[in-house]
């Protein structure tokens, strides 16, 4: 009989459109997948048991498993992401909650066993990897001696490893919980608790994480130690020498599905309880994925049906990404001025961002909005990022307020620390930092200090900007507050304009007679300046300048709020004339950049929007 599709036979190979698309679920949600997904990767950990407490062995990790799984494209998965065990105190650990997506269970660790007084003890639990036993000399139980068994229920491969076990020759030590990559260390004697299983490292997420580590158990109060936790987020047991409270045993690291370490004496006080077991994670990559051998209409049919997977592009493009500008702070003796967005870029001579697309699709980009005001007496708001691809400039920090106690808050650029309260330098209240997090080059600086010298005429420190740090407050009387730090100019649109200044610091009244002094001027590149008593108010930063906004003058003026940030701006440009560019919404343009560059096509976004490259 002829075959329907042209005599090739065997094992039906599904094809998948997925564009690699990595989702992360570190709580329970829904996963919608791409329209052309017919095949995902997922890994699914579950969350660790707990470790028992008094005497206590570690918990074991939650289940670990890392499988295909046909899906359907467009379709809505339920995603169920395991909690830890419960510590235990004077009572097993309690055992971790299962991780689930679609068909596949992954399940909770088992809670490590515990001493629970008057001669009576609890058991390991079995689970996805289980958890320890533990030895208390010679008339310890058998069923309290043995590790809880992995891999419950059983699956293939395996989702993990059995709890170690102990002997009535150990003295009052636990035994660590069973970890994804190996059972937890059995301690046949001595006095110290023994370390949690190894976890399993995996790089579904594209970076190598471990996951599923179990729990460390605790030591003997005589001189032992607490057993160290397994790579991959299991917690350590503790040992605290007589019978005084012990030290709370560690938990297993959130979402990596440890388990918790096991505790040592205390009897009921919360301090000595073992440590609970770490949540669990789903990760679900959506595959790219045409194996086997296909004839052309089974191949027409998959394309006809979007599962067919297309070949990915790239283009290198040079790159201004400006955050939203950090708010002023309101301040009763004078808010500090807000940061700047952060400030990256690539141009002129830096290193390119590759932008990676499918053919026909369209590359999200986000322009970060400025910081809102806040009201009387509270730090501003910080801005918001800005992202294309890889690069991500943080929001600019809200400048300091809130009684003359607040600090500058932190980000692209740092916000200015507030007037009044303790002298530049306090431990109680410092400056925003910048570039924060940190990327290489710099993406900003640090705020400038206040100064609370005297009574009225106190005033806050300047934002950071893009080149420069915020200003500090004249430290004597009469004197403005702190000017904004300089921004950074850049041609990347064809003209140089200066992006990123800070926010000017607000004043109080002057001097101790009302002098009338002036707020910190706001810096080059958008930074509005701060307000003074009496007026004139506080200024924005410039809109699609990542601008910080100028700090309030004392909250006893008319209209003494912080003013709000500058939104950020996002400038592409083409290393080449023959890439185009189209944009979306209309509000943002593409132009061309003038002779003699080469007539590269410049995309630049003022407000959140899609680039499609052809």
């Amino acid at each position: 009989m002829a075959k329907s599709n042209g005599g090739i036979i065997g094992a039906l190979n599904p094809t998948s459109f997925g564009k690699c698309t990595v989702t992360s679920a570190t709580g329970s949600t829904t996963l919608t997948t791409q329209p052309g997904t017919r095949t995902v990767q997922t890994l699914i950990v579950a969350g660790g048991g707990g470790g028992g407490g008094w005497i206590g062995a570690g918990g074991g990790a939650g289940g670990y498993r890392c499988v295909e799984v046909n899906v359907c494209g467009a379709t809505s998965y339920p995603i169920t992401v395991g909690s830890g065990g419960s510590r235990g105190n004077k009572d097993v650990g309690g055992s971790g909650s299962n991780s689930v997506f679609s068909t596949i269970t992954s399940a909770g660790g088992g809670g490590g066993s515990s001493y629970k007084g008057s001669s009576l003890y609890t058991v390991a639990a079995a689970g996805g990897s289980g958890g320890g036993g533990l030895g208390d000399g010679p008339t310890t139980p058998a069923p309290a001696l043995t590790g809880g068994l992995g891999n419950t229920p059983p699956v293939s491969p395996s989702q993990g490893n059995p709890g170690g076990s102990s002997t009535t020759s150990a003295s009052g030590v636990g035994a660590g919980g069973g970890g994804a990559g190996a059972a937890g260390t059995s301690v046949p004697s001595g006095i110290n608790g023994g370390a949690g299983g190894a976890g399993s490292p995996n790089s579904i997420s594209g970076s190598t994480v471990t996951y599923a580590g179990g729990g460390g158990g605790g030591g003997c109060n005589s001189g032992g130690a607490g057993g160290a936790g397994g790579a991959g987020g299991g917690g350590a047991g503790t040992a605290t020498p007589g019978c005084t409270p012990a030290a709370i045993a560690t938990s297993g690291t959130a979402n990596t599905g440890g388990g918790g370490g096991g505790s040592r004496n205390g009897g009921g006080a919360l301090a000595s309880a073992g440590g609970a077991g770490g949540s669990g994670i789903v990760i679900v990559k959506e595959l790219n994925k045409a194996t086997g051998v296909w004839n052309l209409k089974s191949q027409f049919s998959a394309v006809k049906a979007g599962s067919w997977p297309q070949t990915q592009c790239s283009v290198s493009l040079d790159y201004l990404i400006v955050a939203g500008g950090g708010a002023g702070g309101s301040d009763t003796y004078g808010g500090g001025g807000g940061g700047a967005g952060g400030y990256r870029t690539s141009f002129p001579g830096g290193c390119v961002v590759t932008a990676s697309f499918y053919s026909g699709e369209s590359i999200p980009v986000t322009v970060g909005a400025g910081g809102t005001t806040s009201p009387n007496g509270n730090p501003g708001n910080n801005g918001s990022p800005s992202i294309f691809s890889t690069i991500i400039s943080t929001g600019g920090g809200g400048g300091g307020g809130g009684g003359g106690t607040a600090s500058g808050q932190p980000g692209g650029s740092g916000g200015g620390k507030a007037g009044g309260g303790p002298p530049a330098g306090s431990p109680t209240t410092s400056v925003g930092t910048g570039n924060s997090p940190p990327v290489s080059p710099p993406q900003g600086n640090n705020g400038g200090n206040g100064w609370g010298g005297v009574v009225c005429s106190t005033k806050g420190g300047g934002g950071g900007g893009a080149s420069a740090v915020g200003g500090s407050a004249v430290q004597s009387n009469p004197g403005p507050g702190g000017d904004g730090g300089a921004g950074s100019a850049n041609s990347i649109s064809g003209s140089p304009v200066t992006y990123a200044g800070g926010g000017g610091g607000g004043v109080d009244r002057g001097s101790g007679v009302f002098t009338p002094v002036n707020g910190g001027a706001g810096g080059t590149g958008g930074g509005g300046a701060g307000g003074r008593f009496g007026g004139p108010n506080a200024v924005a930063g410039t809109a699609n300048t990542g601008g910080g906004g100028g700090g309030a003058p004392s909250t006893g003026s008319p209209g003494a709020v912080g003013a709000a940030g500058g939104s950020g701006i996002v400038i592409l440009r083409a290393r080449s004339s023959t890439v185009n560019f189209s944009v979306t919404p209309g509000t943002n343009t593409v132009t061309t950049s003038p002779a003699p560059s080469g007539s590269q096509k410049i995309a630049t976004f003022t407000v959140s929007g899609t680039l499609t490259v052809s």
